[in-house]
C-alpha cells in the first residue's frame, strides 16, 4: 500500500533524510522509531505530500508524491505532532470545514461527520469550542480530521505526545480498529512498549539513515545473539562501569544508582566469563542476570543517540 523508495532530503549540507526504504500494507500498523531529529517528520511529511524529497519516491497505492501529489492526498489522513485551531470554531464547524476541503457535499458530508465523530466519541461536543478542549480529546478531534474523506492510509507523528494514561489507552484501541478495518498506519511514538503491542512492524531511524526494519518479532531476532546483563554493585558503580568499558564484546553501558544494564553476547559461556573476570577483578558484585532483548533494548543497542 505504502512503500519509500531510496528517500533523500537535503537541507544546505544536512542529510535530515539520507536513503531512506521501507513499506508496509493494508491493514498494517507500522511504526516509525528514532531519536529526536532523525528525520521521522521530515520523511512522515514527504509522504504527506507537505515537503518534497531531494532525491528518491515515495508511492500510496501505486501513486508518487512527487508526480501525484494531489491524487495521493486522497488517500491519505495525515496527524501531524501539533495542529492549529481557529479562533471561535467549535468542534462541529472544525470538522464541516475540512470535508467541505476535502470536497464531500451534500449527504455524504453529513454521513462523514456523524460517521467520524460518533467513532471519535466526539458527538456530545459539536457546539464545544476547540480552545476548551483538553490534550486528549484535540487529539480525538485531530484523528477525526484525518479520517473525515475515509483515506486509505493514516500517516500519525506522535499521536499519543502529552496524553494521560487512560487517553494513551482509548487512542490506541481506536487505532486497533482502523487497522482491522483496513486501513495501513504509520506512527511514530517515543513510547517505545507502546508500540510493540500495537505495530506489526517497525523502522528504526538514526541520522536520517534506516538502522534496522522489518517485523517485530524479527527486529527482536536480530539482537538475538546480544543480551541484557543487568548487575547489581554494592558500591562503586562509576568503577564497575569504566571497567566493563575497557572489556571487549561489551556494547553500550547505562547506570542507574547500583544497578548497570550492559548489552553483551547472549552467549551463557561469555557471560560465565565475563562474570569470572569481574570476580577475579574483585568487583563488589551482588547480582549478575541475564534477560531477553525488548523493542526497547533493540533500539538501545542499534542507535547511539547522536543528532544531526
Amino acid at each position: 500500500m505504502v512503500e519509500i523508495r531510496n528517500l533523500h532530503r537535503h537541507f544546505g549540507t544536512l542529510k535530515a533524510v539520507d536513503d531512506v526504504s521501507f513499506e508496509f500494507r493494508r491493514g498494517q500498523t507500522f511504526g516509525f522509531i528514532g531519536p529526536n531529529g532523525a528525520g521521522k517528520t521530515t520523511t512522515m511529511r514527504i509522504l504527506a505530500t507537505i515537503d518534497v524529497p531531494t532525491r528518491g519516491n515515495a508511492f500510496v497505492d501505486g501513486r508518487s508524491v512527487v508526480s501525484d501529489a494531489d491524487r495521493v492526498r486522497e488517500l491519505i489522513g495525515y496527524m501531524p505532532d501539533s495542529f492549529s485551531t481557529y479562533a471561535n470554531v467549535n468542534c462541529g464547524e472544525y470538522l464541516d470545514f475540512f470535508a467541505r476541503a476535502y470536497g464531500l457535499r451534500g449527504k455524504a458530508r453529513l454521513t462523514a461527520l456523524r460517521r467520524v465523530m460518533s467513532f471519535t466519541e466526539l458527538a456530545d461536543l459539536t457546539e464545544k469550542p476547540i480552545d476548551s478542549l483538553s490534550k486528549g480529546m484535540r487529539q480525538r478531534l485531530c484523528l477525526a480530521r484525518a479520517l473525515i474523506h475515509d483515506p486509505k492510509v493514516l500517516i500519525l507523528d506522535e499521536p499519543s505526545a502529552g496524553l494521560d494514561p487512560r487517553a494513551r489507552i482509548e487512542l490506541r484501541e481506536l487505532l486497533r480498529l482502523l487497522a482491522g478495518d483496513g486501513k495501513a498506519i504509520l506512527i511514530s511514538s517515543h513510547v517505545l512498549t507502546e508500540l510493540s503491542e500495537m505495530c506489526q512492524a517497525v523502522a528504526i531511524i538514526e541520522l536520517g539513515r534506516i538502522v534496522a526494519a522489518g517485523p517485530v518479532h524479527e527486529i527482536r531476532a536480530m539482537s538475538s545473539a546480544v543480551a541484557l546483563v543487568e548487575i547489581g554493585v554494592l558500591r562503586d558503580s562509576h568503577l564497575v562501569e569504566q571497567w566493563l568499558r575497557a572489556q571487549p564484546d561489551v556494547g553500550e553501558v547505562l547506570v542507574q544508582n547500583n544497578e548497570l544494564s550492559v548489552h553483551f553476547p547472549a552467549d551463557p559461556e561469555a557471560q560465565a566469563n565475563l562474570l569470572h573476570r569481574m570476580a577475579v577483578a574483585n568487583l563488589p558484585i551482588v547480582s549478575f542476570r541475564s534477560r531477553n532483548e525488548n523493542l526497547e533494548d533493540v533500539f538501545m543497542a542499534v542507535t547511539r543517540g547522536k543528532v544531526q
